[in-house]
């Protein structure tokens, strides 16, 4: 290669790093496009099963303990079909269904791997963002440095949507940890405020809006498919010549 022309193009150890990261990042993304519409899903169930025990309690009106046996169902607490869609189960002389309980543990630690996932790729992208302005000394790359910036611009959106998404789930709980789910206690607030449909229908709304952004973020990433191609490409011509 003349010495002009290698002015112009990366060093080939340069070339293999980004070589490097255009092929393992390109399918890491590929999971990340996908994995958070998994997740999207399994949140709006949770929120759609919230959503129902609400409107059941909006309406019904109190009973009385049926049994004296601890297992017989609720006839008054439990929604109409969503026993077999969710498994929350209200029981005579139990406390709050075990269902619930996980409901709140699983999203508790979806908040967590959440916020850990996007607290890494914020600081990945910080540095990723000074490496590709580094490439600007090279004109042989130029056209493709738009590329590569909206690959980390997307990929430094979806880090603040995990961000978010953490918050909106850690306060949706909040909302849920104000709400006594034994029988004895939802049947007093049914004779009273009702109270405990109104923190439902707003931690499931909290749970649709984290939802959304888990789709969002996916469609970012998604994004980047075609760009990552692109770039290792110009790589595989660059290192051929």
């Amino acid at each position: 290669m003349p010495e002009d022309e290698a002015r112009l193009t990366p060093p080939e150890s340069l070339l293999q790093v980004i070589d490097n990261l255009s092929r393992f990042h390109r399918e890491h993304e590929e999971y990340y496009s996908q994995a958070p519409l998994r997740q999207a899903g399994e949140l709006q169930a949770r929120s759609r099963a919230l959503k129902s025990l609400a409107d059941r309690w909006s309406d019904v009106e109190a009973g009385e303990q049926a049994s004296g046996i601890v297992f017989v169902g609720t006839e008054d607490l439990n929604a109409p079909g969503l026993v077999a869609e969710s498994g929350i189960l209200f029981m005579e002389g139990e406390g709050e269904p075990a269902e619930l309980r996980r409901l709140k543990r699983e999203v508790g630690m979806l908040a967590d791997d959440t916020e850990q996932g996007g607290a890494w790729l914020a600081q990945a992208m910080e540095q990723a963002w000074e490496i590709a302005g580094s490439l600007a000394a090279f004109p042989a790359l130029a056209d493709l440095l738009g590329e590569r910036h909206r690959i980390i611009a997307n990929d430094w959106q979806s880090a603040g949507m995990q961000a978010l998404i953490a918050r909106l789930l850690r306060r949706a709980l909040d909302l849920l940890d104000r709400v006594d789910f034994s029988p004895a206690a939802l049947r007093a607030d049914l004779r009273g405020g009702r109270k405990a449909p109104s923190y439902l229908y707003s931690a499931s709304e909290l749970f649709d809006r984290a939802a959304d952004l888990m789709a969002e973020s996916a469609t970012l990433v998604h994004e980047n498919e075609r760009r990552w191609r692109m770039f290792r490409a110009r790589v595989r011509e660059l290192q051929s010549e």
